[in-house]
């Protein structure tokens, strides 16, 4: 049977990369053919951090970052394709997520933005392109977030077994699939963002690998309660956030009540702080039989321990397990959600970001 090849796009909130993933549906079943990861150039990502900040803005580097994405997600599929030796014309179409650079589903207009210019990216690899994923979402009154939970609930669900799939990105994300067919999901708070924003304040490098850095420092309780009694942790679903919410600006309001505590345990409370906010969620969901881990959070030792300490009776295992790479999901969820526009199917879960109704989502930018 001849390959239904479709891509996904995928950089999060970390900013850590673009991840790029080569699926062929055939017989409406997903097989991971390629995959391939592409940093993020010094001077666009100092850029995009700018960009991403919500105390500053500038309408002309927006600009030039969205030609910068579009371009640097063209570079990484032609990549992409060449390592997997496949043509563009053999691919129907693209889903790329773009770069988030604002998430504010709370205002009065409710807003995402992504950039990653699709005419460019479509254009540069010969591929129709769909994107601008969360607009038709929002316009239908919902968050525009988490989009990922549909593609959980057609990849994991399980007529035994309840699962949470839990995302440790920048932000953390976790998707419930009850046995009997029932799916939440939400954002539940930081991920990694602020793990690795105060890491890179006071080391060499971006993130603390395996959390090394954090297991050495002391939770300090004091420092834990104020920051966990943001109103976002208590919040009723559908919720979403992002960077405007949990930033260092945040982070640093807090610590001026705490001028003698270490840097090392306010790593080690800021991995609590993740920790503990997933855990709590996960607790009110109800039936939780199994909990797997995808994102960048799933290599962070000592994260994952102390979640697991959080939540003694379930096992805790890495989506890996279910035939998917933790580091793909999210970028092999893209190419689905272009599968669905392709295919005219509904992507998003009004359940979960409170939209009026099941819509098909995307916009589509033909190569020619």
């Amino acid at each position: 049977m001849k390959a239904k090849y479709y891509i996904g796009l995928m950089s999060g909130t970390s900013m850590d990369g673009v991840d790029a993933v080569l699926v062929d549906f055939s017989n409406d079943k997903l097989n991971i053919v390629a995959t391939h990861e592409k940093e993020i150039p010094a001077i666009l990502l100092k850029d995009l951090h700018r960009l991403a900040d919500p105390t500053t803005g500038d309408i002309n580097l927006l600009g030039q970052c969205d030609r910068a994405c579009g371009e640097l997600f063209a570079i990484a599929t032609n990549e992409l394709l060449k390592k997997a030796n496949v043509t563009s014309s053999q691919v129907i179409a693209v889903g790329s997520h773009g770069q988030t650079v604002r998430h504010m589903p709370d205002l009065a207009y409710p807003f995402s933005l992504q950039i990653g210019d699709p005419s460019t990216l479509a254009v540069m690899t010969d591929i129709d392109t769909i994107a601008d994923f969360r607009r038709k979402d929002i316009a239908l009154g919902g968050q525009g977030a988490p989009l990922v939970p549909a593609f959980h609930q057609q990849q994991f669900s399980d007529d035994k077994l309840s699962r949470v799939i839990l995302n440790i990105g920048g932000i953390s994300n976790i998707t419930w699939l009850s046995n009997e067919g029932h799916v939440k999901g939400f954002d539940t708070g930081p991920g990694n963002t602020l793990l690795d924003k105060w890491f890179g304040l006071h080391n060499d490098g971006n993130y603390d690998e395996s959390g090394d850095w954090g297991a050495t420092g002391q939770v300090c309780p004091t420092l834990l309660v104020n920051l966990l009694s943001h109103p976002y942790f208590s919040a009723p679903a559908p919720k979403s956030t992002g960077r405007e919410l949990f930033n260092l600006a945040w982070l640093q309001q807090h610590l001026n009540d705490f001028g003698d505590i270490s840097t090392a345990d306010v790593q080690a409370t800021l991995a609590q702080l993740t920790a503990q906010s997933i855990a709590t969620e996960v607790m009110a969901l109800g039936k939780v039989d199994q909990l797997f881990v995808c994102g960048g959070g799933i290599y962070n030792v000592d994260l994952i321990a102390r979640i697991q300490a959080l939540l003694p009776a379930i096992t805790i295992a890495s989506t890996q397990q279910l035939g998917l790479a933790p580091q793909w999901v999210e970028a092999v969820a893209f190419s689905w959600l272009a599968y669905c526009f392709i295919n005219n199917k509904a992507s998003n879960l009004p359940q979960v970001t409170g939209a009026k109704k099941a819509a098909i989502l995307g916009s589509f930018y033909p190569a020619s």
